[in-house]
């Protein structure tokens, strides 16, 4: 099963549509509001050099934000990426 995380604040537009992505491809994600949680966005941008939300991780690889993962879904590489046939 694959693990994907995902580094949001509600406000995000760039944040909901990356979640309704994943969504549409029915896949679950862990998210982690860091809009309060000064702890929280350290450790994402620790984690993924990133400093705007979202942040994408699938496996433990950083893979950007939003606009990173739709090129991957054109790209057609996003599916094997998150393990949808």
């Amino acid at each position: 099963m694959v693990n994907i995380e995902i580094y949001t604040t509600p406000i995000c537009p760039y944040c909901i549509r990356a979640k309704a992505l994943l969504d549409r491809k029915g896949v679950s994600y862990q998210e982690f509001n860091v809009m309060r949680d000064r702890a929280k966005r350290a450790e994402m941008e620790q984690r993924t050099g990133g400093h705007t939300v979202p942040q994408i991780i699938i496996d433990g690889k950083p893979i950007g934000g939003c606009d990173d993962m739709f090129e991957l879904d054109f790209e057609g590489e996003l599916d094997g990426l998150i393990g949808v046939a």
